[in-house]
């Protein structure tokens, strides 16, 4: 395993970070221990997790993620092996159920952190994030920015009560999610005006289909060390290449949840994808763990958080951190993205 700061912080994670969304949904209390076994025995020290899991969200599944690592952690009392990083939610039609309608007040992030606190049997996280804005932007999809004029709350409401959970001891450090060029930038300003924590990462999709983060956001993470934690890195698991054809292999999940077909919808993305199978396969790599390389090479990443269902999965994706591509595989790569970029953002 590799190993790297957390953004600007001393805190040291696994470049491979393991993500847990399926985990009581997906996936029942004893796969999701299981995973966390091997995770640990090959080296991840990083998990990612969120109040709102599992997902697809709903109120009978809501924290129950969180239980299950909490369980993990109390059976094989490691606490102090491991870096957990969970998240606040927001105002959106997916967290209605959270609170009676989470916001970003500060009232709402004390409440989120104590349930999460409670549900994961410890007294702190490592990384307390932003789910997502509080306040319509273009996220979740959406590449085109649409004002409207709406009643938000405040982003320094929100770092202040971060900065709360900072002094309490409840919180190591802070970081973003789904968040914009000027989110991150904003809650920096406030940071240093107020003298209040700085944002450490931006934890926002990023893979061969959705390289959007390095238009306006890539910079930033180099030059304010706000780096990037990637998600849905095989883009819903489309650059395995098992979607392609229309075939929609039994308990996966395009064919569980067909509401995330925006992956697989439009032209240039099956398309694009079948172009990236196509380099994996002439390179005789498989092509999940090439896209999955890619995304551990880039210089602004700080972990690159990974899924599975099953173990085979697992083992694999971990896998990907002792793969390097060669300069022909990425001028390849580059190529195929200039031909359709951001076909899945």
């Amino acid at each position: 395993m590799k190993y790297n700061k957390l953004g600007h912080t001393d805190i040291e994670v696994s470049r491979i970070c393991l993500g847990t969304m399926t985990w009581g949904q997906q996936n029942t209390e004893q796969e999701a221990h299981e995973q966390l076994d091997y995770a640990l025995e090959q080296g991840v020290n990083f998990l990612d997790t969120a109040e709102m899991y599992a997902v697809p969200p709903k109120p009978e599944t809501q924290g129950l993620t969180e239980q299950y690592i909490g369980t993990w952690l109390q059976k094989r009392q490691c606490r102090d092996k491991m870096i957990i990083a969970t998240k606040a939610a927001s105002r959106a039609d997916l967290s209605k159920h959270i609170r009676g309608g989470a916001r970003l007040t500060r009232e709402h992030i004390h409440q989120a952190i104590d349930s999460s606190l409670q549900r994961l049997q410890t007294d702190y996280v490592d990384l307390y994030q932003l789910h997502w804005p509080d306040r319509s932007t273009n996220f979740f999809g959406q590449l085109g920015y649409v004002h409207q004029e709406e009643e938000t709350i405040s982003l320094q409401e929100s770092l202040e009560a971060l900065a709360d959970l900072v002094k309490a001891g409840k919180v190591r450090a802070i970081g973003v999610s789904n968040e914009t060029p000027w989110g991150v930038m904003t809650y920096l300003k406030l940071a240093e005006q107020l003298n209040l924590p700085k944002m450490a990462t931006i934890q926002n999709p990023y893979s061969l289909l959705n390289r959007t983060f390095e238009v306006g956001l890539a910079e930033i993470a180099h030059r304010e060390e706000v780096e990037l934690l990637a998600y849905s890195p095989l883009g819903f698991g489309v650059l395995s290449g098992k979607y392609l054809n229309n075939i929609r292999p039994e308990g996966s999940r395009l064919q569980l949840f067909p509401e995330y077909e925006r992956y697989v919808s439009t032209p240039h993305a099956v398309q694009a994808t079948q172009a990236y199978v196509d380099i994996a396969k002439r390179h005789d790599v498989d092509p999940a763990q090439m896209a999955l390389a890619y995304v551990n090479s880039r210089p602004f990443l700080s972990s690159n958080i990974i899924g599975a269902t099953t173990m085979a999965q697992l083992k694999a994706n971990i896998a990907s951190i002792d793969l390097t591509l060669d300069e022909s595989m990425l001028e390849e790569i580059e190529a195929i993205h200039q031909q359709y970029p951001n076909p899945c953002p």
